[in-house]
Order: C-alpha cells, then sequence, then structure tokens
C-alpha cells in the first residue's frame, strides 16, 4: 500500500468514527426542576434546605422575643460561615446565597452584607469620598449593624457496600446574638440519598 492510500484509509477510518460517535445533545430546563444525576449534593439540595432552615430561624420564638424588646423592630441578621465537613466539593457560598435569598423573601428580619460584599462597598463608599459629588457621596459610620450572625457547617456520613450506597447530609445552622454571644436558635435539615449503581 503506498503512502497515498495509506492516508486515505485512515482518513476513512477516522470519519467512520466520528459517525458512530454518539451526538450530544443539550436542552434548556427550568431550574426548579429536580434533577439528580450522581446523588452528590445538588442545586435541588442547597435551595431545599435553605428555604427549610430560613423559614424554621424565622418562625422561631427567639424573633417574637426580639421584637417585643424592640418596640416590633425587625432584627438584622449576618450570613457568616457555612462550613464544608462533608466527602465531597459543596460549593457554600451557592448555599449561603440562597439562604440570603429566602431571608430576604421572609421580610421578617434584615439582612446585611458580610466578608467580600462588605468590603467592596466601603471601597465604593471610600471612592466616592474622593470623586463623588459632596451631594451624592455617602457618609461614613452609616451601616446598619447586625444583631445576629447565622453560621453552620455541612456534613455527610456515607455507607457503601458493593453497588449500593446511602449518603446522608446534616446541615446544622445556630443564630448567635453578636454582642452577648448567645445562641438564640438552632436547627438542622437532614437529607439522605440511596443510590444503586
Amino acid at each position: 500500500m503506498n503512502r497515498t492510500s495509506k492516508g486515505l484509509l485512515l482518513m476513512g477510518l477516522i470519519l467512520l468514527g466520528l459517525a458512530c460517535s454518539p451526538q450530544r445533545e443539550v436542552r434548556r430546563l427550568e431550574t426548579s426542576q429536580q434533577i439528580d444525576l450522581s446523588g452528590r449534593w445538588n442545586d435541588t439540595d442547597s435551595r431545599m434546605v435553605a428555604e427549610t432552615l430560613a423559614s424554621q430561624v424565622l418562625r422561631a420564638q427567639w424573633l417574637e422575643h426580639y421584637k417585643a424588646n424592640h418596640q416590633g423592630n425587625r432584627p438584622t441578621i449576618i450570613v457568616g460561615l457555612v462550613r464544608n465537613k462533608t466527602h465531597e466539593h459543596i460549593n457554600a457560598e451557592t448555599f449561603i446565597k440562597d439562604i440570603e435569598q429566602a431571608i430576604i423573601k421572609d421580610t421578617s428580619a434584615r439582612l446585611v452584607q458580610a466578608g467580600p460584599q462588605r468590603k467592596a462597598l466601603r471601597q465604593e463608599r471610600a471612592d466616592q469620598q474622593d470623586f463623588a459629588s459632596p451631594q451624592t457621596t455617602k457618609r461614613w459610620g452609616q451601616e446598619l449593624g447586625a444583631d445576629f450572625m447565622l453560621q453552620g457547617n455541612i456534613n455527610s456520613i456515607v455507607d457503601q457496600y458493593r453497588d449500593e450506597k446511602v449518603v446522608y447530609y446534616q446541615v446544622s445552622l445556630e443564630l448567635s446574638h453578636l454582642e452577648t454571644n448567645e445562641i438564640v436558635w438552632m436547627g438542622d435539615k437532614k437529607i439522605k440519598k440511596y443510590i444503586e449503581n
């Protein structure tokens, strides 16, 4: 076989291989649609747990006690760290954003920025001192101080035997009074998944 024939044969085999390879299909889905491909923590778990825990914390007795002692005013909450202590990679920031969104939707409490977002706001305020007109410059010392901090952990336990696996997740949160360090509420949400390969 000469060189040209080998090249044509190789090209034909490549084209045949490409023609036989499976075609990828991509479809747009509703973001609220529950799909669980791997059995690992996913967007549905994050949203469901966040909504449940936000509802728990904002329906607990600490809130009524606070309002009774503060002329009916809403408390201000800051969401701190939620640590991933599971066996898998979980983007805790996505879960924190789900919690913050659930708190804002509920309107029983006020929410203030934490972490890098708060630093970005402060930097913008500092820039305004030099570059914005005096009429529109935002003043220092006007931030809303948080009364309570919400923080916690995401934990997991895996039980596996051959092709079967059970994954148990427990998300535990605590709400602490920032001035006294008193824990005023504790809650958790558990999820258990059975996976068969």
